[in-house]
């Protein structure tokens, strides 16, 4: 099912409510032989460093693709687990932005056929409207670059995420924009990570 279908029958609101559970799938880990068979799992356990409780410090640009030299700073706090036997995790997100704090939730799958993985973001202040299309990549000596298109002030943009020094404790994350095609781009976003004991439940 395409997931803007999954969104219109309530499973985003069923993902939301998982986030107060265990930082592990309620569900054992499945049997992975088959799929080891001809398939390539060398990118499979690029983010279970990530699995846990997080703080994180955000540096964004105030206006993007404008030339500007203008950053905002603020705080988040994030929780993020493992779903679908290891091939699939999530985490959700409370970002407070200086003119309002509002909640995120990222989902990401692993497709052993390819060794990439495919992220979406939903942004908990539009939970109704369609997502953008989402990023695909992998990671080359711990470093994950994730590419994607999506339409910005009418525009056609392309998209980076890049994650870096991913450890059991910290982690960076960038978000980019480029409206030549990819030719020159503009971090408009900076996040660092640090991990967290999580709340008792």
């Amino acid at each position: 099912m395409h997931i803007r279908s999954l969104l219109r029958t309530g499973f985003a609101a069923a993902l939301l409510a998982t986030s107060m559970g265990t930082a592990t799938s309620a569900f054992p880990t499945q049997d992975n032989q088959q799929l080891r068979q001809g398939n390539d799992l060398s990118g499979l356990h690029a983010f279970d460093s990530r699995v846990g409780c997080w703080t994180f410090h955000n540096r964004v640009l105030r206006e993007r693709l404008a030339h500007s030299h203008d950053w905002f700073e603020y705080d988040g706090k994030q929780r993020f687990w493992l779903v679908m036997g290891g091939y699939g995790n999530m985490d959700d997100n409370w970002l407070n932005k200086p003119e309002g704090a509002y909640h995120g939730l990222t989902v990401r799958t692993y497709d052993p056929k390819t060794a990439v993985w495919t992220i979406w973001w939903f942004d908990g202040r539009n939970p109704s409207d369609d997502i953008d299309p989402p990023v695909r990549g992998h990671f080359v000596n711990g470093v994950g670059t994730f590419l994607g298109d999506i339409t910005f002030n009418g525009k056609p943009t392309k998209t980076r995420y890049i994650w870096s020094k991913m450890t059991g404790t910290s982690a960076h994350w960038e978000q980019a924009y480029s409206a030549d095609g990819g030719k020159t781009w503009e971090t408009n976003w900076y996040a660092d990570f640090k991990k967290v004991a999580c709340p008792a439940e």
